[in-house]
């Protein structure tokens, strides 16, 4: 995946998560809270994955 598509996904990941999270709290609904809070994680490493991405290829693109 590209740097962008990585960012984008987290960021998606990131929302969902935190619907679902609330939404278990709010329901008292402990899977489903626990699955928001694995999506939110999920989204966060996406995110520092695609910013990885970004910065080896600013790196090797500097170095040409």
């Amino acid at each position: 995946m590209s740097e962008m598509s990585d960012k984008a996904k987290g960021a998606a990941n990131k929302a969902a998560g935190a619907v679902k999270s609330t939404v278990g709290k709010a329901t008292d609904n402990r899977r489903l809270e626990s699955e928001g809070e694995a999506q939110k994680a999920k989204g966060h490493a996406q995110s520092a994955s695609g910013k990885v991405k970004g910065a080896i290829k600013d790196a090797v693109d500097g170095k040409r």
